[in-house]
């Protein structure tokens, strides 16, 4: 119950503000908010077909991408490249995706996203070692890494991956084996199951693992962790940004096997940054990554309803999730400041 008064609280108030400000937003701007808020609703959660093949495909990569990045930042380390890593897994899922037609579906699928998960975890490893050879913060590193990445892209689908016709920027498709399976009748693929697994997992090893409890202590304080249990801190903050990459690279994996088919330019539209935001909203909770990455799929969804079906341009939604964010992060300030005033006055006291 507490759980649940918690959620209601420090979520769907957040939220309730940020359709406010979309309503006065849209009023200012001689749109109507009513016709805008119920375009909103229907894209999301209008039908089951809105609900399956837009809200929870667009929240799929959401979640798998929120808890790489949770997983690190749980040990202290600020993997921004999420967008980097999901590309490089994309281009490694595609060249091998596109090379097993032969191959049959349970062979074919676990090594098109056994090469997204290689090419993620590959492309931190860089970050990894300047970090850990010469102090170089990873936030900079990965975040570089992003933009070639993105040039990489380029250059593959325009070259050793353009389709064969050599006329289009984009690779040819995946092969059928080596293409996701669907819940009939919908868009929605097996990768949103695995997102569900994925944040399963990762709330046992949070909650119960001895690794997860150390991976916390290094987060809270490396020499700290160090000086009380001997824990190696070094050692354990670079498995964790590894592991973190190599869940994006999985999520680009998954895309192309579920989604796109293919390779292309502007494969993502910012997952990678906007994972980062879902998942600091869940307070790297990855129960509540699922949520807030069901949230912010169905804000997606919902937008581009916005604009087909009222007219509304869909950049519109960022109000939204620009409120809802800077609220709870103002709510987090608050609940700090309450907790330091009610200590304050025990330890004058005892002194």
């Amino acid at each position: 119950m507490n759980r649940l008064r918690q959620f209601g609280v420090g979520f769907l108030l957040p939220l309730a503000l940020g359709l406010a400000a979309l309503s006065l937003l849209l009023w200012g701007l001689d749109y109507d908010p009513s016709a805008g808020l119920r375009a909103l609703w229907s894209g999301a959660f209008g039908s089951w077909y809105a609900l399956t093949s837009a809200t929870l495909v667009r929240a799929t990569p959401l979640i798998i991408l929120g808890l790489g990045f949770a997983l690190a930042f749980r040990g202290g380390a600020l993997n921004i490249g999420m967008e980097g890593q999901f590309l490089a897994g994309a281009i490694a899922a595609t060249w091998v995706g596109v090379r097993v037609g032969a191959w049959h579906p349970l062979l074919a699928v676990p090594a098109v996203w056994a090469a997204g998960i290689l090419a993620g975890a590959l492309w931190v490893l860089v970050p990894v070692l300047l970090k850990l050879r010469l102090g170089v913060l990873e936030v900079i590193t990965t975040l570089l890494l992003n933009f070639v990445a993105e040039a990489v892209v380029s250059y593959m689908v325009q070259g050793p991956l353009q389709e064969v016709s050599r006329v289009y920027p984009q690779s040819d498709p995946l092969a059928l084996a080596a293409q996701l399976p669907l819940l009939g009748g919908t868009r929605l693929h097996l990768g949103f199951a695995v997102g569900l697994v994925l944040a399963g997992v990762g709330a046992l090893i949070f909650a119960r693992s001895v690794w997860g409890f150390k991976l916390k202590a290094v987060g809270a304080g490396p020499r700290a962790a160090w000086m009380s249990g001997r824990i190696p801190s070094a050692r354990l903050l670079a498995g964790a940004l590894l592991i973190s990459g190599a869940i994006a690279g999985l999520g680009g994996a998954i895309e192309v096997g579920g989604v796109t088919h293919a390779l292309f330019q502007n494969l993502s539209p910012g997952y990678g940054f906007t994972a980062i935001a879902v998942a600091l909203l869940a307070r790297g909770d990855p129960i509540g990554i699922v949520g807030t990455g069901l949230l912010f799929g169905a804000l997606e969804a919902g937008a581009s309803a916005m604009q087909r079906d009222a007219g509304i341009p869909s950049v519109a939604v960022s109000i939204v999730q620009a409120t809802v964010i800077i609220v709870i992060l103002l709510g987090d300030v608050a609940a700090r400041r309450r907790r330091t005033l009610t200590v304050a006055p025990e330890v004058i006291e005892v002194e």
